[in-house]
């Protein structure tokens, strides 16, 4: 049964699936197009086994819908109106100050700082 969550709970959601990087870019994948496991495990360099667990947890957030296709699933973003809004949330460019200590010493976002050791 579906109910309507929160806006903390709504925001708790979407925080817990944009922490992840691969859930993120799932997530990127999906706003462009609808997508299958199998597919979305190819385009992103992924195991399908991956991409199915990320997509179940997306699907529990609430952020995406499976639709079932004869013998296979198409991933989607559960609402028009989220697909806006990650789309919107996407082009917004942040300040962040490069010369700051990252506060998370496994840090691998590009750009996030000077300290980590992501690759830009």
């Amino acid at each position: 049964m579906l109910t309507i969550a929160s806006r903390v709970d709504v925001m708790s959601r979407l925080g817990r699936a944009m922490a992840d990087a691969t859930r993120s870019r799932i997530l990127l994948a999906l706003l462009d197009h609808p997508g299958y496991p199998a597919r979305l495990a190819e385009e992103l360099e992924l195991t399908r086994t991956n991409v199915s667990n990320h997509l179940a947890c997306l699907r529990g957030c609430g952020i995406v819908v499976a639709v079932p296709e004869g013998r296979r699933t198409r991933y989607e973003i559960a609402d028009p109106h989220l697909s806006r809004a990650l789309s919107a949330l996407v082009s917004v460019t942040l300040a962040v100050d490069e010369g700051s200590p990252c506060t998370d010493a496994s840090c691998t976002v590009p750009g996030c700082c000077a300290d980590c050791g992501a690759t830009q």
